[in-house]
């Protein structure tokens, strides 16, 4: 069913309230509306506007997938550093619409770069105008399906008259319900941490729960900091953390048309001026990205569809980084795997063969498997003193670790997934009835 903020608020689900979300206050440059534009065939809120009054720098990563939604092209088609909003639905994916799909996009710039131009002109008359192409776009949903282009459009005189210059944690909360499709719950995160003497916020929100495996970034994420830093330096901050933060997490293996992950900087904290990615004063705030982007990657691959138990897959020792990281995701993205822990069944030969198809060399004298910190391999044998009544116990947690220790180099990596349980197949076989 659809959720939107009233019923979250007062849903039993997994047991969530608005008390166990970090508190995300306000952030300076940052303005917020979320409302319903009948997307769904029940009431809830599906659009989500982000706007920037005074601009902000921005960075953004994106699907690699062949097939890419029209909002991705028409994000990829803006050349400048800087944009003033980011409009996103939910409910359709704007990918496999052709012409139309993109065209729908440009009368929803067209027509949101005026409303909010007359907005800023009557807030303050000294402004410039807000272009067309200083609006970025966010869409998930049903592939395929014709785009609503008129219902958003006739919704944005609602969407911009109820902007909100001043955020709490439920406003951050409703933006974050507000692009949701089969998730079962919002993801927020939020880090506090200094460039040089100055304090600095980031904020993020996310939404994933199927179609989940990277290739750039996976699933749709925002980042939102005050801090001071180019879009130059910005990109490749993202890519360099993306890497081990949504690129490392998988609920499906599979890679959806829309992936974008984004980060916006509102330039109003004061700081030392950043030059490149290097500067000894972006360590904190580096570190701290890096924990944001972790924080929601794991919430996407916690809500996974269907999904009763959480997995990470750490392989350890490998000789290069991508050995370590295929080995992990042979196992993250094996059905077999998968079925096993959802049925809290401790078939580690599972585990063994899912290594083997991954095609990485290996010494199997080397190889030791743990689940949590009970052994099951040791030195390429089973463990003398392993007892599967004790691993069997273990299955009934609702986290599971895997640690896999090749033991022939310093390479390291650690896939996130979730179990595949009858649940997963129920939501996707319904999902457009």
């Amino acid at each position: 069913m659809p959720i939107n903020l009233k019923n979250f608020l007062i849903s039993k689900n997994k047991k969530s309230k608005i008390g166990d979300f970090q508190d995300l206050e306000h952030l300076d440059g940052v303005a917020i509306s979320v409302i319903s534009a009948n997307l769904y065939k029940e009431l809830r809120d599906d659009l989500t506007l982000f706007y920037f009054r005074d601009t902000a720098n921005y960075a953004s990563v994106y699907t690699q997938s062949k097939i890419v939604s029209e909002n991705i092209k028409w994000n990829l088609s803006i050349k400048g550093s800087d944009i003033k909003a980011i409009l996103i639905n939910a409910g359709n994916a704007n990918a496999f619409t052709g012409k139309l799909g993109y065209k729908g996009i440009g009368q929803i710039a067209d027509e949101l770069s005026k409303l909010l131009t007359s907005k800023r002109k009557y807030d303050d008359e000294n402004v410039d105008n807000v272009n067309s192409n200083e609006i970025l776009f966010g869409s998930t949903g049903t592939i395929g399906e014709p785009f609503p282009s008129e219902k958003i459009k006739k919704s944005l005189p609602s969407l911009v008259e109820k902007i909100k210059y001043t955020q709490n944690k439920f406003l951050w909360v409703k933006a974050a319900l507000g692009i949701m499709t089969t998730d079962l719950i919002p993801k927020i995160a939020m880090e506090e941490c200094k460039i040089g003497n100055s304090e600095i916020k980031i904020y993020g929100i996310a939404k994933g729960s199927g179609m989940i495996f990277p290739n750039m970034g996976t699933t749709l994420g925002y980042i939102f900091t005050d801090a001071d830093i180019p879009s130059s330096i910005l990109k490749k901050l993202l890519k360099k953390n993306i890497e081990t933060t949504f690129n490392a997490i998988s609920c499906d293996g599979d890679t959806s048309t829309n992936d974008m992950v984004s980060i916006f900087a509102t330039k109003k904290a004061k700081h030392k001026k950043i030059k490149n990615i290097n500067d000894k004063n972006l360590k904190d705030f580096d570190k701290s990205l890096h924990s944001v982007l972790l924080n929601l990657a794991k919430r996407v691959a916690a809500d996974g569809e269907g999904s009763s138990k959480f997995i990470s897959v750490k392989v350890n020792n490998a000789k290069t980084f991508y050995d370590a990281k295929k080995i992990a995701f042979s196992i993250a993205n094996s059905p077999l795997v998968k079925t096993a822990i959802a049925g809290e069944d401790p078939n580690w030969g599972r585990i063994i063969m899912a290594i083997g198809k991954a095609g990485v060399e290996l010494n199997l004298k080397k190889l030791s498997i743990n689940f949590g910190e009970i052994k099951i391999i040791d030195k390429g044998q089973l463990y003398s003193g392993y007892q599967e009544i004790e691993v069997a116990e273990y299955m009934r947690s609702e986290k599971i670790d895997i640690k896999i220790d090749l033991n022939i180099g310093k390479k390291s990596f650690t896939a996130y997934t979730m179990d595949l349980t009858k649940k997963y197949i129920e939501i996707n076989a319904d999902y457009r009835s």
